[in-house]
């Protein structure tokens, strides 16, 4: 990223970044001569400082804001992801969003926009063209996810930058965030909230027994196209906090951990959700403690949650006790 795309947390006297703070940035995280450099600058800190320092810069104060929301949305839509196995349908979403985001890139427009306007489309091709070509709904997922992120190749190649654009797109770009990325993402994750809240009684019926929910009324066809369109705004929500690659580790891995941990709906939304919100906020400070990246520091700590619940699970963890097994004896 340039310069001047970091200008409005990197400028000197703007009171955000102290002026001997360094302004390389690449993928998606402070290069090695930034946070590095000026921790060593930096009188020694007690320990409560390993906490708040984050907090004194404003770009950082809008990474948490914007994780934080993505975490949200991302751990209460990824739970009737895993309950319908839809897991690669969120990827190949977020994958083929790249050519929505590049369009708008090349355009000079907000790559969010471009990605909203991507989604909307592709999300309802999916299930149009599994319905109507009788094709099985992974065969759709596959074509629109080729064809997304293929076109979205082919028009940051015709730019100047296309290395750094791509690296950003691919893996995110959280402390680059302004506060309009941040307001456009409150907004979606709102929306995203607000329907499921609305229709939570349908969808529920519809991701347990579609058979049943058709016979006691339900739009089950209406849900089969919706829950579409909101895991494709639920992955536009979170490319600025992991990008296009590691989308489907937010969306997927907090709510596997509350699979694990819970049986019923609320509990597991209840569950993945604190997963999620422990791992961004987690990955976010060690990302500014160790100069990490930091949509892959995220990740891996929600990987690692994970990890922890499959083997400490009272009801499905692999250390669990299992009751011996009895032999008879004559």
């Amino acid at each position: 990223m340039s310069r001047k795309g970091l200008s409005p947390f990197l400028a000197e006297g703007t009171g955000d970044v102290p002026p001997f703070f360094p302004t390389t940035y690449v993928g998606g995280r402070v290069g090695a001569t930034t946070f590095a450099t000026a921790k060593r600058q930096r009188p020694p800190r007690a320990p409560m400082h390993l906490i708040t320092d984050p907090w004194h810069f404003e770009f950082m104060q809008r990474a948490f804001i914007v994780a934080t929301l993505a975490a949200v949305v991302c751990a209460v839509v990824g739970v009737y992801v895993v309950l319908k196995g839809l897991a690669f349908m969120g990827d190949a979403i977020a994958h083929s969003s790249l050519a929505g985001m590049a369009a708008s890139f090349a355009l000079g427009g907000s790559v969010l926009w471009g990605a909203i306007a991507w989604v909307a489309p592709a999300s309802l091709a999916i299930t149009y063209l599994s319905r109507r070509a009788r094709l099985l709904l992974d065969t759709t997922i596959g074509i629109i996810y080729a064809a997304g992120f293929a076109l979205g190749l082919v028009i940051i190649s015709r730019q100047d930058s296309y290395a750094t654009d791509l690296f950003s797109f691919l893996f995110g770009n959280v402390l680059g965030v302004s506060w309009t990325d941040v307001a456009i993402v409150a907004a979606v994750a709102a929306a995203i909230l607000a329907i499921i809240a609305a229709l939570y009684k349908e969808l529920l019926f519809a991701t347990y027994d579609g058979a049943m929910a058709a016979a006691s009324g339900i739009p089950v066809r209406a849900m089969e196209y919706l829950l579409p369109l909101l895991i494709g705004f639920t992955a536009v929500a979170s490319l600025k906090t992991v990008g296009i690659v590691l989308v489907l580790a937010l969306l997927v891995t907090p709510a596997a951990t509350a699979r694990l941990l819970a049986r019923r709906l609320p509990a597991m939304v209840l569950v993945s959700v604190l997963a999620a919100w422990a791992a961004v906020i987690a990955g976010l400070y060690l990302s500014y403690h160790l100069d990490l990246p930091s949509g892959p520091a995220i990740v891996l700590v929600s990987t690692a949650i994970f990890l922890a619940a499959l083997l400490l699970s009272p009801s499905r963890g692999l250390l669990r006790r299992r009751p011996g097994i009895s032999i008879p004896v004559p």
